[in-house]
Parts: C-alpha cells; structure tokens; sequence
C-alpha cells in the first residue's frame, strides 16, 4: 500500500511538470528523487522550478515524502490510550507522509559550484500502529503537525539532463494533538477521554505522558542522497 501511493503521488508530481514544460515557460524545472535517513528510513520526490524571477535568486521546490519511524512505546502507548492490559506479544510500526515547500537560496560552501542552503515550512501525517498479538488489541495513535525546517543541498552534475544530489538538514515539527482509540491528548490540555495512570494514584494521563510514550516527528535530522532531472 505504500508503495501504491508514493507512486501515484511521484507520477502526480510527473504529470505536473510535463504540463508546465509544454507551456514553454521561461523558468527551468526539474524532477528528483531522494532517499536515505529522515529519523528513519525515508524516500522524498520532488519537483523544483529554478531562477523564479529575473534579479531573485533561488529556487522553489515543492516536495512529498515517506518516512519510516520507530513509532513508540506500546506498552504505555496502551496504557495511555486503551487500558492497563499487558497480555499479548507486540507488534509496532510507525509511519508519516510530509509534505514540504523549500526556497533554496545559492549558497557558497567549501567552493562547490551547487550548492543551495534551503528552508521552508513542514506538514506532517504521522500515524503509529501497535497490535498485542493474542491480546485483543491493534490500534493506531495519529497526529498531524506543522513544522519548519533548514538545511544544505549539493549537486554534482553527470552530464546536460542528470545530477547527483546531496543534502543535510533538520526539521522540527510543533506538538499538536494525539488520538488514539477513543482517546485524544492535547498540548493545552483539553483532553478527551483521557485514562487513569494506576501507577500514579489513578490521576489521568496527560499531553506529556502520551508524548512521552509516542514518538511523533518533533526534531527530525536528514541526510539524503538521490538523482535530479532537469526537464
């Protein structure tokens, strides 16, 4: 399934810059695609358009990706979010698709002919999944979240169409709130449904807890190797 909609979305992002190149505009475009760590496993497409305006330097890059993530604690993900039950063996994963719009502005590192420092805004769909095999339980935790993010893109050019791209960075994304079951957990502590922590005099569960026990993106480092193609 993930496959299935990383590539139906890369070939949206296709179908958009064939468009774009058949109205001859002035503005060069390019497709990429990159790979390696996102605070996991993640695989990023992208389309940029090169030298926006006359006089403004820089490009813009529009971007999806889709990380793989250790999504969390289960045991005290199901405490949190369902009940104090440890019986079953458990299974987890964890998953989030962002999306991303960057302004790469030239930058002038180690004498590299292209390079670009890079920032922009961040959305992130993050759902985890943990199931308790034998005990009843499979349920996923989800949250959706805007962030920011920096960082320095290199590319190497192989010849007149293709290059070789580099990139660093870190993003971070801001607290928003945690549903799980039917059980939600906010930063401003209007909770719903919230359970009680026997561990803790059966007071209930708050943001921090659930935050602590779930790893949604928060600060996410990168580092990314891929191919770009200028149309």
């Amino acid at each position: 399934m993930k496959k299935i909609l990383f590539l139906s979305l890369f070939l949206c992002l296709v179908n958009i810059t064939e468009t774009i190149a058949q109205t001859k505009s002035k503005s060069k475009t390019s497709i990429s695609i990159q790979t390696g760590y996102n605070r996991g496993l993640g695989i990023m497409a992208s389309f940029s358009i090169h030298h926006l305006a006359e006089g403004l330097p820089g490009n813009l890059r529009l971007s999806i990706g889709l990380n793989s993530l250790d999504p969390g604690n289960g045991l005290e993900a199901r405490r949190i979010f369902i009940n104090n039950n440890t019986n079953g063996t458990l299974e987890k994963k964890g998953k989030s698709i962002d999306f991303r719009a960057d302004y790469m502005f030239p930058a002038n590192i180690l004498n590299l002919k292209n390079s670009y420092w890079v920032f922009g805004p961040r959305y992130s769909n993050f759902k985890a999944n943990f199931k308790f095999v034998g005990g009843n339980e499979n349920f996923d935790v989800t949250t959706q979240q805007w962030g920011i993010g920096i960082g320095l893109d290199n590319y190497f050019k192989i010849n007149a169409k293709w290059d070789i791209s580099f990139a660093l960075g870190v993003d971070y994304f801001f607290d928003n709130t945690l549903t799980g079951h039917d059980t939600s957990y906010t930063p401003n502590g209007d909770n719903i449904n919230p359970r009680n922590n026997n561990q803790n005099n059966n007071s209930p569960f708050t943001y921090l807890d659930a935050d602590k026990a779930i790893n949604q993106p928060q600060l996410m480092p990168r580092i990314m190797v891929g191919l770009l193609h200028k149309l």
